[in-house]
């Protein structure tokens, strides 16, 4: 049988779970693919040979971007001569799109089909980058289910595949063993504090939160706080000692679990919005970065939205504080008036309650190895 080359490319922590996923139902469909490209740890336990270090591409904003922009050239000219001289036979770009949608561009000119998981959100901000999907792609995977009829409308070839979340999503504890296993009062109720996956974002957001935790102090509340594996242990202690806040439980594993039995979550704009509203836990967004790339974005930002949560369900059922808004005061604010108000609290779960069933339905995973196969011309 032929051994099939993919050219893999996911730059972010998300992407490199959800293409991880796709990548292990893959090589049991189809065990005779070589994968190599740019992916985390995740993917290289199913296989991928790295061609960079992945945590240069962990960044975040305009202004983080600039400054790293001659690896970034460097990445892109050893693509662009790869693709001339060692063609793979398909190329599957996941998310990422600043430098994905060049890469697809890269591909395409030297006759490598293009297949992008998880379709760039044209629809929010730099509206063009579908013209881009439409030449340089032969296919879009959308994850969002609104996305494929705006494909449509522009004559891009996509469809929706389900979004990751609903088969990543795994519980492995009850609330009583994750409560003993971190040393939790099961009789309190918990506040979940999720405050990102890279390090800039940790910087920003765990001192607000940290503060805001002990403005809820009653004596009531215990207060979660997730630490990401990508971030730097040494640091987050650090902050957290800084902080002064000695009842801050750090949850460093199950994470759905912190999502799920938590009895609020307040957290940094991103894919752990939309994992909590699955999950149904009521929850506040926060979403700041630099001045610099806040002005930028607020020029080139086409919606009111930005919680994941709100963007699917179109309506305002999450809070949101945005830049110069997130602070202590106000976080502690929103998140005591759910948690007194019954009414307030229900409205919100029920309005989370629509998330299931509009991503759910579908295996991400298996419709894109259906695509993979397809495009491969791989029978089944």
């Amino acid at each position: 049988m032929k051994q099939f080359r993919i050219f893999w490319l996911a730059g972010e922590n998300s992407g490199d779970l959800h293409a991880a996923v796709v990548m292990r139902k893959l090589n049991q469909s189809v065990p005779y693919i070589q994968h190599y490209g740019i992916g985390g740890k995740r993917m290289q336990a199913e296989g991928l040979e790295p061609l960079f270090p992945y945590e240069r591409f962990s960044l975040m904003g305009f202004a983080e971007v600039i400054k790293h922009l001659g690896f970034f050239y460097k990445v892109e000219s050893r693509l662009k001569r790869s693709f001339s001289e060692d063609k793979p036979d398909l190329a599957i770009l996941v998310d990422y799109p600043g430098l994905n949608l060049r890469v697809a561009k890269f591909a395409d000119d030297a006759r490598v089909p293009v297949l992008y998981f998880i379709c760039p959100q044209f629809w929010a901000w730099k509206h063009k980058r579908v013209y881009k999907l439409k030449y340089n792609t032969r296919h879009v995977a959308c994850i969002l289910p609104f996305e494929k009829e705006l494909l449509d409308i522009h004559n891009v070839t996509g469809s929706f595949v389900g979004h990751p979340i609903a088969e990543e999503i795994k519980l492995e504890l009850d609330r009583d063993a994750f409560a003993a296993f971190y040393g939790l009062d099961a009789r309190k109720r918990w506040v979940g504090f999720l405050p990102g996956s890279r390090m800039l974002e940790i910087e920003r957001m765990l001192p607000v939160f940290l503060e805001a935790s002990q403005g809820l102090d009653d004596g009531s509340l215990e207060f979660l706080f997730s630490k990401s594996q990508s971030i730097d242990h040494r640091r987050f202690m650090q902050i957290i000692h800084q902080s002064g806040a000695a009842k801050a439980h750090i949850i460093d594993g199950y994470n759905y679990e912190l999502m799920k039995y938590s009895d609020f979550i307040v957290s940094t704009s991103g894919t752990a919005t939309l994992e909590t509203a699955y999950l149904g836990t009521p929850l506040l967004i926060a979403y700041k970065t630099s001045p610099i790339s806040y002005r930028i974005a607020r020029r080139l930002v086409r919606i009111k939205r930005v919680g994941l949560p709100n963007i699917v369900l179109e309506k305002d059922a999450v809070p949101e504080l945005l830049q110069d808004a997130v602070t202590p005061a106000n976080i502690s604010r929103i998140v005591r008036e759910y948690l007194t108000d019954r009414e307030l609290y229900n409205a919100m779960k029920q309005d989370l309650a629509e998330i299931k069933s509009l991503l759910g339905g579908l295996s991400a995973s298996a419709e894109m190895v259906r695509l993979i196969r397809l495009m491969l011309k791989i029978d089944e």
